[in-house]
């Protein structure tokens, strides 16, 4: 959804990053300072209007406020649009330290691949403080093979997916810290081969400080759903069903099969690859099969999560369906008098799905 920037909200960008180049240099800056709200008033009051408009779909996820995710799965586009998805599922993201697994849009143009991108920013800017960056990720690194990983703060910092959870985790937890990965390309046996060991760090580390998943240390997985339509795409068609209420019906059932078969109840490896596997074209891992953004995220963050069970030797982890949306599917959330507004249009001939999984 974020290919096109609309210049009309190109004025409310220049003043907002006024506001945040005070910033220390060292502090890993913002890319989307339209879509997502980046200042405390706003996120306040964008959480209020979401709790006030949204109310029948966040009574719907039926999230127990006790239950603490051990990972989650959530949409990172504009507020106005993915809107109440962020609380129903960050509300319960409760641990201190999130591991957030991005999205790499930008990794094709660097010709980045095979390897998971780490950052060195000591801190990522938030909207009521700079955001720490947990000291997991030096000991992490410092467990993985050198092979399996880059450190690329010009990937980094470019990169929209990871930077639009951290208002709404940082309204729930003024502490919390957080260690950025991007997954850019990779087929799923390179993905099997990173997560191993990555798993393992992450279990070492953990045990080191004696840290509970779910409580002291979280995974977090940032995708959008499916992107269909045949408008505003680059000059490609992306509407296999047709770019019609009739295709979008049928497009919106596929969602919901690819949520029901892959992604909820019980996780497992078989799940997972299903999911590559309906997501990346089986002879080019580069290619869409269906035009979910987090085709790599998502997989990876899982076999990490499964791979992590079995250090801890933790209960299985079962994936909880939190909600599914479109952009057509609903009012836009009011944003344009906060300063913020949209960085792409939607219609039935462009629209972006969101989709949100909490795994207990």
């Amino acid at each position: 959804m974020k290919s096109l920037i609309l210049f009309p909200v190109v004025l409310f960008s220049l003043l907002a990053c006024t506001e945040v180049q005070k910033s220390d240099q060292r502090t890993r800056q913002l890319v989307d300072t339209i879509g997502f709200a980046h200042l405390g008033w706003q996120v306040d009051s964008v959480v209020n209007r979401i709790q006030n408009t949204y109310s029948a779909e966040l009574a719907a996820a039926k999230v127990d406020p006790s239950t603490s995710w051990r990972v989650a799965i959530c949409p990172h586009d504009d507020y106005t649009y993915a809107s109440w998805h962020y609380p129903a599922v960050l509300s319960n993201l409760k641990a201190k330290t999130v591991i957030i697994f991005g999205v790499a849009h930008k990794a094709r143009q660097l010709n980045i691949s095979d390897r998971i991108v780490f950052d060195t920013y000591p801190f990522w800017h938030g909207p009521y403080k700079n955001i720490k960056v947990s000291s997991f990720r030096e000991e992490l690194t410092g467990h993985l093979p050198k092979d399996l990983f880059l450190i690329s703060d010009t990937l980094q910092k470019v990169e929209h997916s990871v930077e639009s959870m951290l208002p709404f985790l940082q309204y729930y937890n003024r502490e919390v810290e957080i260690v950025s990965i991007l997954v850019p390309a990779m087929n799923t046996g390179k993905m099997a081969e990173i997560a191993e060991p990555f798993a393992a760090a992450i279990s070492t580390t953990m045990k080191k400080h004696n840290l509970v998943w779910g409580k002291d240390v979280a995974l977090l997985i940032t995708t959008d759903a499916v992107h269909y339509g045949d408008e505003e795409w680059g000059g490609k068609n992306m509407a296999p069903f047709g770019a019609d209420s009739a295709g979008y019906i049928k497009a919106v059932a596929k969602e919901h099969m690819i949520l029901d078969s892959c992604l909820t109840g019980s996780l497992s490896l078989g799940k997972i690859q299903k999911f590559a596997s309906t997501t990346v074209k089986p002879d080019d891992y580069r290619e869409y099969q269906w035009t979910w953004c987090g085709r790599y995220s998502i997989p990876f963050g899982l076999m990490v999560a499964v791979e992590l069970q079995k250090e801890l030797h933790a209960d299985p982890l079962s994936g909880k369906f939190i909600g599914y949306s479109t952009s057509v599917d609903h009012k836009p959330l009011k944003v344009d008098d906060l300063r913020m507004g949209k960085t792409a249009n939607a219609s039935i001939r462009h629209w972006v799905g969101y989709a949100s999984v909490g795994y207990r």
